[in-house]
């Protein structure tokens, strides 16, 4: 269902608004890269500081721009599980072929809270839920045997993991079973994720690497592991340079250096330091894509 390369798209802005135009020639861009997915309005998309109606406003253009080409999940994930569900009644009604759920941050439900919020979602919602784990963001972590209890949900479908640690692959296997989509939420660790039975990566690099990034999960799916693994070599430092300072932050100003798009972000975030613009811009050079 869902698999390889999916970009969390940025969210492009200019002089503060939302750049629409950019957004649909990413789309565009993407897709003729060979990205096999589009993720709106997660992290990597600001979603902390859009607004409601620009949430809901991204990921409706980002449908309508990817026209049925590729799949798209939607950010769809909140603190509030009344506002998580208007997400994915949102994403539902424009076409979206799935909706990433966060584990709900700041509030640190228990383990029986993040089963109850899962369940709410899936059984209000006709919609393909793919949880995302980042403990380190949410400052909660869904357990292998939670996920299992979730996993029993036939909307249910797979899990955004971005734990970094492999051993959670095999240890979801177990409770999850083989057909529970794994996809990495780290580009860094993506490659070893994919060869522990992963099907991808909601990747940050993928905004500035496409056409890398779905080479490299196409042979991971190919099971092509020593051809992967040179992508993956030429990639590191890539990875290494965007996540210096907020990935997102990196990925803009890397975007803006091959002219897709402004590095403007919103408070509280900043563009990026200068050590870290010659960082990324050496990192550009040696994958080949600058200069």
């Amino acid at each position: 269902m869902f698999k390889g390369s999916m970009p969390a798209l940025v969210t492009p802005f200019k002089d503060g608004a939302v750049d629409l135009e950019t957004l649909r020639k990413l789309v565009a861009w993407h897709i003729s890269e060979g990205s096999h997915g589009l993720v709106p309005v997660g992290t990597t998309g600001e979603s902390p500081t859009l607004t409601h109606d620009e949430h809901e406003l991204v990921v409706e253009e980002v449908v309508k721009a990817a026209a049925g080409r590729v799949p798209v999940i939607a950010g769809a994930g909140s603190n509030n599980t009344s506002e998580s569900l208007r997400f994915m009644q949102h994403a539902k009604s424009v076409g979206a072929a799935g909706a990433l759920v966060v584990t709900p941050y700041y509030n640190k439900p228990t383990q029986a809270g993040l089963i109850a919020h899962f369940k709410t979602l899936h059984d209000a919602v006709d919609l393909p839920i793919v949880i995302y784990n980042i403990p380190g963001r949410s400052v909660v972590d869904m357990t292998p045997e939670t996920m299992g209890e979730l996993a029993k949900l036939p909307r249910i479908v797979g899990v955004k993991d971005a734990t970094g640690d492999l051993a959670r692959v095999c240890q979801q296997r177990m409770t999850c079973g083989a057909d529970f989509l794994q996809i990495s939420g780290e580009d860094a660790t993506a490659h070893g994720f994919n060869a522990q039975g992963g099907v991808g990566c909601i990747s940050v690099t993928a905004n500035v690497a496409p056409g890398l990034c779905s080479k490299l999960q196409d042979a991971c799916l190919a099971g092509d592991y020593a051809r992967a693994l040179e992508l993956q070599d030429k990639l590191m430092p890539l990875h290494q340079a965007i996540f210096a300072e907020p990935g997102l932050c990196g990925a803009k100003y890397a975007m803006s250096r091959l002219g897709l798009c402004s590095e403007e972000v919103r408070l509280p975030l900043l563009p990026v330091s200068e050590q870290t613009r010659a960082q990324i811009d050496a990192a550009l050079t040696s994958a080949g894509l600058l200069g």
